[in-house]
């Protein structure tokens, strides 16, 4: 039995990268079924120092996969890999 993919999106508000990431990873991962998170970095005074200065972030089950921009072949990757 396979698990749902987790995506976790490391951003802040009014970012428009992080916005941009969230749209790309929406879009690309379609109708099929992934969890998508979206996490405040300045919520939390860990996240924000380990990742303030690279978000946005995405992390695939909690491993930082790609910062700044969507790695779609990564995404793509790891959604074959999963299931």
């Amino acid at each position: 039995m396979s698990t749902v993919p987790r995506f976790t999106l490391l951003g802040r508000a009014d970012c428009e990268l992080c916005e941009e990431m969230l749209a790309e990873l929406r879009s690309f991962c379609g109708s099929r079924a992934v969890v998508i998170e979206v996490v405040d970095v300045d919520a939390d005074p860990k996240l924000r120092r380990r990742f303030g200065h690279k978000v946005p972030v995405l992390l695939f089950d909690g491993e930082p996969i790609c910062h700044g921009r969507l790695d779609a072949p990564e995404v793509e990757r790891l959604l074959q890999r999963a299931t």
